[in-house]
């Protein structure tokens, strides 16, 4: 066959090829949550569509991260009047970080959880608001049901995308590691409180008696949390578009695929299911270049190297008088900074220290003259350090943040500094160079760096299998427990135990009350011979 021959072949069955996926792709239906959650579920989205998928994404018109229009996915825009972004979460911040600066106290720990209180409700009766403004749309609901989707895939942190995969009755898939009530595993997998520690409870899988008490403290807590402040908020959207009998908590726990965003590198070993795949880390991977004029400054350091600083998507700035004192102690050191810092510049910064808006976080994670990372703990940044190995100091503010890091600490890879110990004693400058000059920090960290790479399959391919694998199957139910549509009692078995105490006591005393009855018969006989 001549050269020309071989080309049109070639580009007939690269048509072919290209026809065929585009043919067999699967609909998905995504409704997601803004700031970090969305930079993941953004990163699905794209290996989706490479896969040959169409992606539909639900957003607000008031959307924070999530833009209109993409190469990636087709926005489907809902109007809303409040909605969670910068201005919903910049004043809780600013009381949190208030509260976690003040002094110590029973008061202090009562403010905080008022106030997490307080945001949750808050969120979640603006999810509730969105999803009621969706199914009183009728020209929406008919265009979504006519689409034809093959699976939901949501963050069910939000539950506006359970209760849309409910009324378009399609198979329901999570891109999780939280969900309206708490962690994930909480409402699917048995949860025993005496070595699996609750968010929030400072503590790890090894635990004193009074850890345990404490820890048990905090599962009322969360429970006390759902049971008032949110299930009855999505309850009530049920009972309202579906019926009373359809349970939100039915809802939430009946989805067919968990995709876990953890690892038991990360996680501590606990009890799972078999619908659950961990897919921690799923957003990490090689570094790429970096940009030149960071390349440049990083090359700078020499032998000192490097160490960068971001607090995630919801900080952009600390209190004054804190920067100033970060400032301050990265004036001290030897290594260059490169500082993700939005507010206004620190008086005491110091020439080797780079201030930027953003950085390319993932790419400068895996440098090799990066020596040490200095986060507040959110999941992302948490697993991209364990994929380069590069040990944490973490500073955490709020939600998951502190119970994050404590797992790092827990495996010798990072230190961990209240916000309010930062300021004082030189606490955040001897942090860091406890954790430069220590080699155990980085030795700790790359260890846990070879065991979460050492998968036979990546854990983003590993999600999109099992994505796919639930529109083939239209589903996977083979692989879901019944166990949430068990009442507390079955569940626990105290029907069965009540009814096997009710039979041993009947065997065991009726010969007794038969023995009675028979003696006093006897003895009435008596007393009547007598007469």
């Amino acid at each position: 066959m001549n050269p020309h021959g071989n080309a049109t072949f070639l580009l007939l069955l690269s048509i072919v090829f290209l026809s065929w996926r585009i043919c067999h792709g699967g609909k998905i239906l995504i409704i997601p949550l803004e700031g970090s959650h969305w930079v993941n579920m953004d990163i699905m989205i794209q290996a989706l569509d490479s896969q040959g998928h169409s992606v539909d994404v639900v957003r607000t018109d008031k959307s924070w991260y999530i833009q209109d229009d993409s190469p990636h996915y087709k926005a489907i825009t809902v109007p809303v009047t409040e909605a969670f972004n910068h201005d919903f979460i910049k004043p809780i911040l600013k009381n949190i970080i208030d509260i976690e600066r003040g002094e110590s106290s029973f008061w202090s720990f009562a403010s905080l959880q008022a106030e997490m209180f307080s945001a949750m409700f808050d969120i979640h009766r603006i999810m509730c608001k969105m999803a009621t403004n969706m199914f009183k749309d009728k020209d929406l609901m008919d265009r979504l049901k006519e689409s034809n989707y093959d699976l939901v895939l949501t963050d069910p942190a939000w539950g506006a995308g359970i209760l849309l995969a409910h009324a378009l009755k399609l198979p329901l898939v999570y891109n999780a590691r939280w969900i309206t009530s708490g962690e994930g595993h909480m409402a699917l997998a048995p949860t025993p409180i005496s070595y699996i520690p609750m968010t929030g409870s400072g503590l790890t899988d090894k635990m004193t008696f009074t850890e345990r008490v404490k820890n048990l403290i905090f599962s009322l807590i969360w429970h006390a949390q759902d049971e008032f402040l949110i299930r009855p908020q999505y309850q009530a959207v049920c009972d309202h578009f579906f019926s009373p009998e359809i349970r939100y908590s039915d809802l939430l726990q009946g989805a067919d695929l968990w995709l876990m965003r953890v690892d038991f590198v990360f996680e501590f070993p606990r009890p799972t299911m078999p619908n659950v795949v961990y897919i921690g880390g799923f957003q990490c991977k090689p570094a790429k270049p970096l940009p030149e004029h960071l390349e440049v400054f990083v090359q700078s350091s020499g032998e000192h190297g490097v160490i960068i600083m971001s607090l995630g998507t919801f900080v952009n700035e600390l209190p004054a008088d804190i920067t100033n004192e970060i400032a301050a102690a990265f004036a001290k050191l030897p290594q260059k900074v490169i500082w993700r810092h939005k507010g206004a510049r620190p008086a005491t910064l110091g020439n080797n220290t780079l201030i930027v808006d953003w950085m390319p976080q993932n790419d400068l994670l895996g440098h090799p003259k990066i020596k040490l990372f200095v986060a507040h703990g959110g999941t992302n940044g948490v697993q991209e350090a364990i994929y380069h190995g590069v040990p944490i100091v973490g500073l955490p503010l709020f939600f998951d943040q502190h119970d994050n890091l404590l797992r790092l600490k827990d495996r010798g890879a990072a230190k961990v500094l209240t916000l309010a110990a930062v300021d004082k004693d030189n606490n955040f400058l001897k942090a860091i160079q406890e954790v430069l000059n220590e080699p155990s920090y980085k030795t700790n960290m790359q260890r846990l760096s070879r065991l979460h790479r050492d998968q036979p399959i990546t854990p983003l391919d590993n999600a999109l299998f099992w994505i796919e694998f639930v529109m083939r199957h239209k589903g996977a139910a083979h692989l879901r427990t019944e166990s949430y549509r068990l009442p507390w009692y079955s569940y626990h078995s105290v029907d069965v135990i009540l009814s096997f105490l009710a039979t041993t006591a009947a065997i065991t005393f009726l010969p007794l009350v038969l023995f009675r009855f028979v003696c006093l018969e006897k003895c009435l006989k008596r007393k009547t011979n007598k007469k």
